[in-house]
């Protein structure tokens, strides 16, 4: 069972590799759910890190449909990422009925090639998961990541389990959001490819003086704290997967 680490530094990509994770989604953007990372940190990870690396392609936060300038800025992102030395890339394009753009998809993997990619969470957000599964096979992504089309994976095992079932090894399936520790055992018995997290914990920052009234962000992570993946999580999900 592969573990897939959602990283958003250096540190999480170096300890997920030392955890014994098979692969990294490398993104930036935590408080919007991800989305495509600079090339100088991409250059940073792939100086220091050895498995392989997708980088999200999401241009912005919020919904899925996007508009000419962002579809130009993605396919621009696509090629400064390959340049930039990525394994694969991770998308998630859908029409305003929540539906998958399958055209859009299908561009966005063909300028990929020869890279990987993954269709991400947006399809937790369409109306019918089979139809949803064939538009993204017909567009030509390796796999998907899904929750299982609810809040986390607990809660959608049961839809995890139909939609590997009705996949039927024509494309991965990666479980992810809440994967941890105790829930390694479903996820395998429910016959997942793989599993994603984050791994997430927080410190303090070095910075010691804040302004009372002042806040950047206004919810965790804010600039008084530090997110990273936790070694030791990752550590003993990778163990409980049974290895990479």
């Amino acid at each position: 069972m592969l573990v897939e680490v959602c990283a958003y530094s250096l540190e999480s990509c170096q300890n997920a590799e030392n955890a014994g994770a098979g692969r990294i989604e490398l993104c930036a953007g935590l408080g919007e759910g991800g989305t495509t990372p600079s090339t100088g940190l991409l250059l940073q990870v792939r100086q220091h890190v050895k498995i392989p690396v997708y980088a999200m392609i999401r241009p912005r936060g919020g919904d899925f449909v996007y508009d000419e300038r962002e579809i130009e800025t993605m396919f621009t992102d696509i090629e400064q990422v390959r340049k930039a030395g990525a394994d694969g890339i991770v998308v998630g394009a859908l029409l305003p009925d929540g539906t998958v753009d399958v055209a859009l998809t299908k561009s966005l993997v063909q300028a990929a090639g020869p890279l990987g990619v993954t269709f991400h969470r947006a399809f937790d957000l369409t109306p019918d998961p089979k139809a949803a599964v064939e538009a993204i096979i017909a567009a030509g992504a390796e796999r998907i990541l899904t929750s299982g089309q609810h809040a986390n994976v607990d809660l959608g095992l049961e839809t995890l389990r139909r939609v590997v079932a009705y996949a039927a090894g024509r494309i991965e399936i990666m479980a992810g959001g809440g994967v941890k520790q105790s829930n390694v055992e479903q996820l395998i018995a429910a016959g997942v490819n793989c599993i994603h997290l984050t791994g997430k914990a927080f410190r303090k920052g070095r910075q010691v003086f804040f302004p009372e009234s002042v806040s950047m962000a206004g919810e965790q992570p804010d600039e008084r704290s530090v997110m990273y993946s936790d070694l030791s999580v990752l550590t003993e999900v990778v163990k409980r997967a049974g290895g990479r």
